[in-house]
């Protein structure tokens, strides 16, 4: 391995990963849909975090969208 690399003559390339990438948000949810979700992460047993992940992952893959009507 070099001591040091010439980073401007590197051929670069996309990052292959970068869809798996995930960033933290805050949300405020009420304790009605926090109750709801640990509900069934309980039964499940997982975490609430990761059904709620689990399904949020699902609606984008599936396309779910609101009906505002």
């Amino acid at each position: 391995m070099k001591q040091e690399y010439e980073l401007s003559t590197m051929n670069s390339r996309p990052n292959p990963f970068a869809k798996q990438l995930k960033q933290q948000v805050t949300l405020p949810l009420g304790i009605d849909v926090i109750e709801y979700f640990e509900a069934i992460a309980q039964e499940k047993g997982m975490s609430c975090q990761e059904l709620i992940i689990l399904y949020l992952q699902d609606c984008v893959v599936s396309k779910r969208k609101l009906s505002f009507e």
